[in-house]
């Protein structure tokens, strides 16, 4: 049986890929206050201007591929069961080949009823845009399967789950104080190995094995290790 690597990824692996981080340092996302288009109260307020947001966002990641620490993970899945945790809405851990994967904060190129949460519609490259008067086949409007701030992180407890399984764990490219996915570390069991790559790492625990390095540098620096033990 292979052993279980479990890996946390963040902003961080596919800003390579030229997606622009979640948030920078004054509050905005592509120019716009993220809690105008990125929280429950902002859809409420004003939902064709969150709709147009993830309209522009789906548009700019059908011009982007996934990059050489997207593949690199793929390739580990040779010798390793391997599970990615993400907190990336974009779709390139999959576009890459990766079997496992789950999405902490929802997925851009999905959309569900606002009627019934269980209804998710995947978009497809020439169908996404909506609008607040997009219908599903029940007639009922949709929303982003985003999860916005001021809402609950559904598949949370699956997260911890698979992390408390995890033979070693792994956090790439998260600054490792969003929660609730920075409390993921809490839960890997004692003496797993759990290793961090971060051009600008957050101080963790001396048991963490820091590599201070962009994700594609990383990702093989981490191969490297691995190989080793």
């Amino acid at each position: 049986m292979k052993p279980k690597l479990v890996i946390s990824t963040g902003a961080g692996i596919s800003a390579e890929s030229g997606i622009s981080t979640f948030r920078d340092a004054d509050g905005l996302w592509e120019n716009y206050p993220v809690m105008d288009v990125a929280s429950a109260d902002g859809f409420r307020r004003n939902p064709a201007l969150v709709h147009k947001f993830y309209n522009e966002r789906r548009r700019q990641l059908l011009e982007v591929e996934p990059n050489a620490a997207h593949r690199a993970l793929v390739d580990l899945e040779k010798d390793y069961d391997v599970y990615i945790i993400t907190q990336n809405v974009d779709n390139l851990h999959e576009r890459a080949g990766s079997a496992h994967v789950l999405h902490l904060h929802g997925e851009l190129m999905k959309v569900r009823s606002m009627a019934d949460e269980n209804r998710v519609y995947t978009l497809t490259p020439d169908n996404l845009e909506t609008s607040p008067e997009t219908l599903d086949e029940y007639g009922d409007h949709v929303r982003p399967h985003i999860v916005f701030f001021q809402e609950a992180v559904p598949n949370i407890e699956k997260a911890i789950e698979w992390a408390h399984e995890a033979d070693i764990f792994v956090v790439i490219g998260t600054s490792l104080v969003v929660y609730p996915a920075a409390r993921l570390l809490h839960y890997v069991r004692p003496g797993v190995p759990v290793y961090y790559i971060d051009p600008a790492p957050a101080v963790v625990p001396p048991s963490v094995t820091v590599i201070p390095a962009k994700a594609t540098i990383g990702v093989q620096r981490l191969r490297d290790l691995l190989t080793k033990q």
